[in-house]
């Protein structure tokens, strides 16, 4: 018999204890290590044109509902404010520059692939995890669609399918985890970006790279490389033309979020049974009398007969 995604309650409840001990000890590690050599990405906002081919590019990877790319020269979006959802990971929106009203800077938004993932720590089955490589990568087998995630995430990325009742799943920017891995490729929003405002390598490379653009250009650029510190830092990184606070990423200090709210989880994990195992306790008790129910029914059918 094939075990279905959801049947992960019963194997998730004998070890989900030992599970909570152990991500204690693996988030402490995240927040004291080195992410100079993760995988990063960094986004110039100044040069960003806003020609929305990223998003094409990344639908198209994905194979998520798309369009012809011609399409994406439609800039009449960006009248409103968009949010990545379950059918399209990246998006592209504008922001004002307070100096003069008129003019307006691109910004793509996408999971932030944090050094310490709030969304990680909160995955209470591991679905979500931080690879070696630095992307947040996600596995549907194991989730159990408590959307914890969506709770914990402080840039609210990740998306839920709501209207697919049989078998819904988190949805959120890949990193293109395989192409960049074991392709050797830049990630697909990178690959078609015409004017260079991503910028793929490693995290201690793209660091660099945006101190020099802003001691090249000290009037141009906004002093602050959003993501090298913010939450114990990003594998998603951003230069602006105006303060950050006018654009639609969080002010966030840099305190990683894990260790903080891990205290609360462990907590409530040591006085209490587990919700995993809770959650498998009444799975099996359902299981059993539903196959009760069932050998009744078999039973009476054969007297009647």
């Amino acid at each position: 018999m094939t075990l279905q995604r959801r049947d992960f309650f019963k194997i998730a409840a004998a070890g989900s204890a030992v599970l909570v001990a152990g991500k204690a000890t693996a988030s402490t590690e995240s927040t004291s290590a080195d992410f100079s050599d993760n995988f990063g990405v960094l986004v110039d906002t100044v040069a960003c044109i806003g020609c929305r081919k990223c998003e094409w590019a990344c639908n198209d990877q994905n194979h998520l509902p798309t369009q012809e790319l011609k399409a994406f020269e439609d800039k009449s979006v960006f009248a409103r404010h968009r949010r990545p959802d379950k059918s399209a990971y990246t998006v592209v929106n504008q922001y004002p520059d307070p100096d003069e009203p008129d003019k307006k800077f691109a910004i793509k938004v996408q999971c932030m692939h944090c050094n310490a993932p709030a969304c990680a720590s909160a995955c209470i089955v591991g679905a979500l995890e931080k690879q070696k490589e630095g992307p947040v990568t996600y596995d549907a087998w194991k989730c159990i669609g408590c959307r914890y995630c969506m709770v914990a995430c402080p840039f609210q990325i990740p998306a839920y399918e709501y209207d697919n009742a049989l078998d819904p799943v988190v949805r959120k920017c890949t990193f293109c985890y395989e192409r960049i891995t074991s392709e050797g490729k830049k990630p697909a929003c990178v690959a078609i970006c015409p004017n260079e405002a991503l910028t793929f390598a490693k995290r201690g490379e793209l660091i660099q790279l945006a101190r020099e653009r802003i001691l090249a250009q000290p009037d141009k650029y906004e002093h602050h490389i959003y993501g090298e510190h913010e939450i114990g830092g990003t594998g998603w990184m951003y230069l602006a033309g105006a303060p950050f606070t006018t654009t639609e990423l969080p002010t966030l200090t840099s305190e990683p979020i894990p260790p903080r709210t891990e205290k609360i989880q462990h907590a409530v994990f040591k006085g209490f049974v587990p919700p995993v195992a809770l959650y498998g306790l009444l799975a099996l008790g359902m299981y059993t009398f539903n196959e009760r129910k069932k050998k009744v029914a078999r039973e009476e059918d054969r007297h009647e007969s």
